[in-house]
C-alpha cells in the first residue's frame, strides 16, 4: 500500500489531485506549520478579465500573532463576506462552460455555510473535488494521528500510522526527501511527475495551474481521464 501527503490546498490545482489518483492512501497533511503567501487559502481561477487572464481567491485568516499556528488551528477571518464573493467570482467566470450546471450547485452549497477553520473548508473542497472527479482514494488526516519528526522522518511515521509499504513525493521532495532513510526501515519510495495536461477552457490563450474546478467546469466527466492522459510512461522515477 502507498501512501502520499500534501497540505490541504484552497481548491487545490491538477497536481495535487494527480498525487492523489496515484496511491492507495492519501494523507492531509494539516499538522505542520500554517504558511504564509501559499496555496493553502488562496488559488486561481480562469477569468476574461485583468491583463493576467485569472483571479486569484484568497480566503482571509488570522495570522497576528500566530506565526507558529498548524494548519489545522488556522481560523478564518469572517468580519467580511469572502465566501459570497468567493462565489460570485466562481459563477461569473464559469457560467456557460460545458458543464457548469453539473457542479455549481455542489461549490454552492459548500459556500453557503459559514465555515471557522480553513483547514475544514479545504478537506471539504477536496472531497467534493475528489468525488467529482471520481478518485476513490483512502483519505486520513495527520492532525488525526501521532506524527511525528520532520522531513523524512515525518514521511516515515506517516507510513507507519497507516500501515504503508511506501511513499510516493512529489518533485518538490527532492529537495528535502532522503531515500537511503525509507531504505533502512524497509520502506519503499518514489518521486512522482507531474505533466499538465492542455484542454478545453473557456477563455483563450490556454493557461494551466488553474484550480482543479477550471478542468470540471469546462471537461467534466473527462477529467480524471485527462490527467492521466498527461502523463510519460515513465511518471515515477
Amino acid at each position: 500500500m502507498i501512501l502520499a501527503g500534501h497540505q490541504p490546498e484552497y481548491l487545490p490545482y491538477l497536481g495535487f489531485c494527480h498525487k492523489a489518483m496515484s496511491v492507495d492512501i492519501f494523507m492531509i497533511v494539516d499538522h505542520v506549520q500554517y504558511g504564509k503567501k501559499q496555496f493553502q487559502n488562496r488559488n486561481r481561477i480562469h477569468a476574461n478579465h485583468g491583463s493576467a487572464g485569472w483571479a486569484l481567491l484568497t480566503v482571509p485568516v488570522i495570522t497576528h500573532d500566530r506565526f507558529e499556528q498548524r494548519i489545522c488551528d488556522v481560523e478564518i477571518n469572517n468580519t467580511t463576506d469572502w465566501n459570497e464573493k468567493h462565489f460570485k467570482s466562481i459563477y461569473f467566470a464559469y457560467k456557460g462552460s460545458a458543464f457548469f450546471q453539473d457542479y455549481i450547485s455542489l461549490l454552492e452549497d459548500i459556500y453557503k455555510q459559514k465555515w471557522t477553520k480553513l483547514a475544514l473548508l479545504n478537506e471539504t473542497l477536496i472531497k467534493a473535488i475528489f468525488q467529482a472527479m471520481g478518485i476513490n482514494v483512502k483519505m486520513a488526516k495527520s492532525s488525526d494521528l501521532l506524527i511525528e519528526g520532520k522531513k523524512t522522518e515525518m514521511l516515515i511515521n506517516m507510513c507507519r500510522q497507516v500501515g504503508a509499504d511506501g511513499y510516493l513525493s512529489g518533485q518538490g521532495g527532492k529537495h528535502y526527501v532522503n531515500e537511503e532513510e525509507f531504505t533502512k526501515v524497509g520502506l519503499t519510495h518514489q518521486f512522482l511527475e507531474f505533466n499538465h495536461p492542455v484542454y478545453r477552457q473557456k477563455f483563450k490563450p490556454f493557461i494551466p495551474y488553474m484550480s482543479s474546478i477550471d478542468l470540471l467546469f469546462n471537461c467534466g466527466p473527462q477529467s480524471k481521464e485527462i490527467i492521466l492522459a498527461a502523463q510519460t510512461p515513465k511518471q515515477l522515477s
